[in-house]
């Protein structure tokens, strides 16, 4: 997998994010004493991102696996940065700002695009994640920049940054995923990212009133702890997008086999979901790890693409935002379908189809396949907290590739991701039972295993996988549209984001 990558940077992507952080910490840490390599390093990758992985994994998702919230803060880091080096692209212009354009001989080198790009982050990650400002602050002074320089000047690399930085905080506060805390005109104590559309399941954790609707599973978080899933950030189906305007125009036919009255095509998707489980051996259960991280698959893909092809500063920008706001863009159509059709996961239906009759599948950590009672199976990885149908996470696999595909100009991906003996997190100890390496020779690989890895799971019907699959490589297109706009300058002024009202 070395072979992939520039000498220094293949450490992102040969660990696990654990050793990736470590990695970076140490690199890094020695280097911050004297000076950072502004004129030729890749902020992004070294300082940027190493920053941000341990505080998405300790505040946001400690698997991350929860797509909006990691979806959002990608999209508008990436936003910052694509909006402060657009001043010294021969062209370009930014999405939330409009700073001007710098002689060709300051962007020569990458140091004023580093300058700018950094304090954007800072900025936008203050916005983001108030409570973690020194740590925001520490990236900076770490590599000798200094935080508390506030100008907007745009004749200097820190001013664009700022202005940048400011221009997408305030372009993206109130784009309806209620980041303040404060919709539903809660004046105290704001609670942000929290639901203000008023969802409400119709089943509970503890009886299933509709077959065919969703219901929020009893999860174990810890000894003696549990949790009753809430439907995560409902309202991402009502935050504007960046690449069209109408989320209502996109619509995905009713998940039919989904509705209990549909008995024979509802009990034969849930007898595929079993078959799956029972069928799971190593590398399907590694590629389901995979995909559930949205990090390592979407984030690390992109990056290893960016490195393998020896893409610009400039460039890996230019594709990290687009990746970004592609699969942004695709959760607000996702989560609009998953409100309205509100569907059945896999663990409730085969409760209700089974009960406690024996079914052959997956037993549990190290178990392999057994006999046991219907109700007591559950899926290889945890049902994340929203309703089943269309498949997310193939959706946005789907996107993301996509918009690879239209900025690369090839479905070609040749991506190895390594996996080591015992370092799965269901399984430690036990899975894979020998070092492993999955491979994805194009993004159309890629794509079929993220969708197939949510049926292997067992957290998705089948039907739920195909209809993502089919219906969402428009939003990497329009993205790639929207992007090309930016960079010939010809996209329009925007106004920043506003939420619509759900109905």
């Amino acid at each position: 997998m070395g072979k992939l990558f520039h000498k220094g940077v293949s450490k992102v992507l040969c660990c696990t994010m654990v050793i990736v952080i470590g990695c970076f910490t140490k690199s890094f840490a020695s280097e911050s004493e004297t000076s950072y390599d502004f004129k030729n390093g890749n902020a992004v990758i070294e300082v940027a991102v190493p920053a941000l992985l341990p505080v998405i994994l300790s505040d946001v998702s400690s698997t991350a696996g929860d797509a909006t919230l990691i979806l959002r803060m990608s999209t508008l880091m990436s936003n910052a940065w694509f909006d402060a080096s657009a001043p010294y692209h021969p062209t370009a212009v930014g999405v939330y700002s409009r700073l001007g354009r710098r002689p060709l001989s300051e962007s020569e080198t990458n140091t004023n695009i580093n300058i700018a790009i950094l304090y954007a982050s800072y900025r936008v990650l203050s916005s983001l994640l108030p409570q973690r400002t020194p740590v925001w602050r520490k990236m900076l002074t770490d590599i000798g920049l200094d935080p508390d320089d506030d100008s907007v000047d745009l004749a200097t690399p820190v001013g664009i940054g700022n202005a940048a930085g400011l221009g997408v905080v305030r372009g993206r506060a109130r784009d309806g995923m209620n980041q303040l805390g404060d919709e539903s005109e809660r004046a105290f104590n704001p609670m942000p990212y929290m639901d203000y559309t008023n969802y409400r399941p119709i089943n509970s954790a503890y009886r299933l009133f509709d077959p065919s609707r969703w219901q929020p599973d009893l999860q174990r978080k810890g000894m003696g702890l549990y949790k009753i899933q809430q439907f995560v950030t409902p309202q991402y189906a009502l935050t504007e997008p960046y690449s069209y305007q109408a989320p209502q125009r996109f619509n995905m036919p009713p998940p039919y086999a989904s509705n209990h009255w549909n008995y024979p095509a509802y009990k034969q998707q849930a007898d595929e979901v079993l078959a799956a489980s029972a069928d799971l051996n190593d590398e399907r259960k590694l590629k389901a790890e995979l995909f559930d991280n949205k990090i390592e698959s979407l984030g690390f893909s992109a990056l290893s693409t960016a490195i393998s092809r020896g893409l610009s500063l400039q460039e890996t920008i230019e594709l990290d935002f687009l990746i970004s706001m592609a699969a942004h863009d695709a959760g607000i159509v996702i989560w609009q379908e998953k409100r309205r059709y509100d569907a059945v996961r896999p663990f409730s239906a085969i409760r209700y189809l089974y009960g406690d009759e024996w079914v052959s599948a997956w037993g549990g950590p190290g178990r392999g396949t057994i006999r046991l009672p219907a109700n007591q199976w559950k899926s290889y990885l945890e049902e994340a907290d929203h309703p089943e149908y269309p498949s997310a996470s193939t959706c946005f696999c789907a996107a993301h590739a996509q918009a690879a595909r239209r900025y690369l100009g090839t479905d070609v991906l040749n991506w190895e991701f390594s996996k080591a003996a015992g370092s799965s997190h269901v399984e430690p100890g036990i899975t894979p039972a020998e070092d492993t390496i999955l491979r994805f020779d194009t993004w159309t690989d890629f794509v079929s295993d993220c969708g197939q890895s949510r049926v292997w799971a067992g957290v998705h019907f089948q039907a739920a996988v195909d209809v993502s699959t089919q219906m969402c490589d428009v939003f990497g297109d329009m993205a790639h549209e929207y992007l090309s706009s930016l960079i010939d300058g010809s996209a329009p002024v925007r106004r920043p984001a506003k939420g619509k009202r759900y109905k």
